[in-house]
């Protein structure tokens, strides 16, 4: 069990974060640790240097529940190029295939294949991990990287636009949902190989995570000072951020809140009778916030498999 360290006045809390195309995850969360004045800064998924759009940023305590609030649905809209094949699988890379350009309708016919519950090999350039180093370190010393091919699952793929350009290749704009661990570029040079014709994609933005919109994120990169701005845009850990993410939940009185933060034992100090599933109710998770009579989130509790006892995943309440 996880429990949090005392220390008076730390903030904690999550972050919309509406990040620019041009500046690296890393940059941006930067910004963040530089607002709050502090290292624990955390994300629940990154996006690509040449890619914008929703992150989902942890600061304080927060970043310890990173593993429970890392594996939520994502929607993009993305911008991919018939005709050519970059070894980034990116704008940024160098063109190392060309391919035919396929008809909208051929293009058409292969959606289909990419719906549902597929398996997808990450890109070389990615930051899955192969033998103790990242991809992308091995891709760039110019060494061979085989990755396995891994389950993931695309709940929506739709062809919004498409047009052929006279420059030998031609621009797609899709619109994905999917699962944690989907590539979006990996979606792209595999959709274009599907039809006889390498791509790749130019453009991305991720519109949504789980029940959070884009349109709800802060910028601040054109201020001189963003720090204000993102100070105020904090979100506490509440109800409505386990409510946006489908987490269930089930509140507690506060003598109950004082023994979890003292560490006693589950039993008896909650009630699954009352635990609340937010809607739309997906598959069952094996895990639950505990909130206490004004929503703020106590803890997260675990169910273990194979066993009927609820386990402390993390206090997050604190005196």
């Amino acid at each position: 069990m996880k429990r949090s360290k005392p220390g008076a006045g730390e903030t904690s809390g999550c972050l919309l974060l509406n990040k620019r195309p041009g500046i690296t995850s890393f940059e941006a969360l930067n910004r963040v640790k530089q607002a709050f004045a502090t290292p624990k800064v955390g994300h629940t998924g990154t996006l690509d240097k040449f890619a914008s759009g929703l992150l989902l940023v942890l600061v304080g305590r927060a970043v310890k529940l990173s593993s429970w609030f890392s594996g939520m649905d994502k929607q993009y809209e993305g911008t991919i190029c018939f005709g050519m094949e970059t070894d980034t699988l990116d704008p940024e890379g160098t063109v190392v295939a060309e391919g035919r350009v396929p008809s909208r309708e051929e293009l058409e016919a292969a959606l289909p294949r990419f719906r549902g519950d597929i398996l997808q090999a990450p890109p070389e350039y990615s930051a899955v991990h192969v033998q103790g180093q990242r991809s992308s370190q091995l891709a760039r010393k110019g060494q061979p990287v085989a990755l396995h091919k891994r389950p993931v699952s695309v709940y929506a793929l739709e062809l919004r636009d498409y047009e052929v350009s006279g420059e030998g290749c031609a621009y797609a704009q899709i619109r994905v949902h999917c699962s944690k661990g989907t590539y979006i570029r990996a979606l792209a040079r595999d959709l274009a190989r599907a039809v006889g014709s390498r791509g790749h994609l130019t453009a991305l933005h991720r519109t949504w995570i789980a029940g959070f919109q884009v349109s709800q994120g802060v910028d601040g990169g054109d201020r001189a000072d963003p720090a204000p701005l993102l100070r105020k845009a904090l979100h506490p850990m509440d109800q409505s951020v386990l409510e946006a993410l489908g987490i269930p939940y089930m509140a507690v009185n506060p003598e109950a809140v004082l023994q979890m933060i003292y560490g006693k034992p589950l039993d008896g100090l909650i009630d699954e009778s009352v635990l609340y599933y937010p809607p739309p109710k997906g598959p069952a998770i094996p895990y639950a916030g505990v909130l206490d009579e004004a929503g703020n989130l106590v803890a997260i509790i675990e169910k273990i498999e194979k066993k009927k006892n609820w386990s402390y995943g993390y206090v997050y309440a604190r005196l």
